[in-house]
Order: structure tokens, then sequence, then C-alpha cells
């Protein structure tokens, strides 16, 4: 049995009808995947196990039904849980040019030069995924994590190379005061 690695998958949000559904925020970029019937997903703040029934998309947003909740009631008790799935250490994403959080995290800065520049902390999702990148000079920055201004990550090599824009890792204020 290969070995495995926890990883948030979802925010279950508010009741959606009153058979169980409930919308759910995918942090995941296969949420097709990480919600088929049958996934077993852990709650983050406990031990409570979600058994995934069935999904599918309703303008826009991800419903899942739970075997734990077979009613509105029950699905409004799950509201604001963070859920994780056990992912094998050696799985990929399926789709060229995507990476998962914890492949991205730890990677060394490279600038467009190739000089090192900081290291990325975390990946900050929303409606853009931003990479928080402490600088080799201290603060951490936010950067798009786009192909325009990430146009280089090299795993095996442990580094991720930004574009040569100005201002995206210093106050361009700074830049033009020296």
């Amino acid at each position: 049995m290969s070995e495995t690695v926890e990883v948030i998958v979802g925010r279950i949000g508010r009741a959606h009808g009153i058979r169980g559904e409930v919308a759910v925020e995918p942090l995941t970029d296969e949420p097709d995947r990480r919600f088929a019937p049958g996934a077993r997903l852990r709650e983050e703040e406990g031990v409570r196990v979600l058994t995934v029934e069935a999904h599918r998309w309703h303008s826009g947003r991800l419903l899942v039904r739970f075997a734990e909740a077979p009613d509105r009631t029950a699905a409004e008790g799950l509201r604001g849980l963070m859920l994780l799935a056990n992912v094998a250490v050696d799985e990929s994403p399926t789709d060229d040019g995507e990476f998962w959080d914890r492949d991205l995290i730890g990677l060394r800065v490279l600038t467009a030069s190739g000089e090192p520049a900081g290291e990325v902390r975390r990946v900050q999702h929303g409606p853009q995924d931003l990479l928080v990148i402490r600088t080799t000079a201290g603060p951490e920055r936010l950067v798009p994590f786009v192909e325009a201004l990430v146009p280089e990550v090299d795993l095996a090599a442990g580094t991720l190379t930004l574009a040569d824009v100005a201002g995206l890792l210093e106050d361009i204020e700074d830049e033009e005061a020296r």
C-alpha cells in the first residue's frame, strides 16, 4: 500500500434543498475526482468521516450529498467544515501545468535572471490563486499563480521562476529611491 498524505479539498457551505445536499467550495483542482461517490472525507477539526453519496454541479456550484446527512437538518450541521482527503504521496494532478499546494510549498523562488528571490510559504486560494512568497529581503509578497508571472515550475530542481515584472517582489517606490 502506498503512503498517503491528507490534503484539504473543500469547505462545506449552506444546505441546499431538503434532501441533505450541501454547497461545497472546492479547494482542489479536481473536485469531480475528490467528491466522487464513495469517497471518504474527514473533517479537519475532528475524527468524523463523511462518505460522498453523490455530487452534481448546479448553477456553477458544487452540490454534494453525504451518507451521514440524509436531510436538511443534518446537512445544516455540516456548514463550515473543512474537508480532507487521503491522497497517495506519488499521485499527481491529471492535467499538465497543474500543481498541488504541497508540491509548491517550499520551492525556492528565482528571478528571471536566475537569482535567488525567496521561498514559497503557502498557497492562498480565492478567485485567483496566490503564492505567498517570503522574499530574501524578509517580507512576504503575494504573487498571482498565473503563467504570465510564473513561467516555470521545476519540481525536480525544487525551483519556481518568476517573470521580470517590476514591483512583483518589491515596492516600486523602493526601486525608484535607489
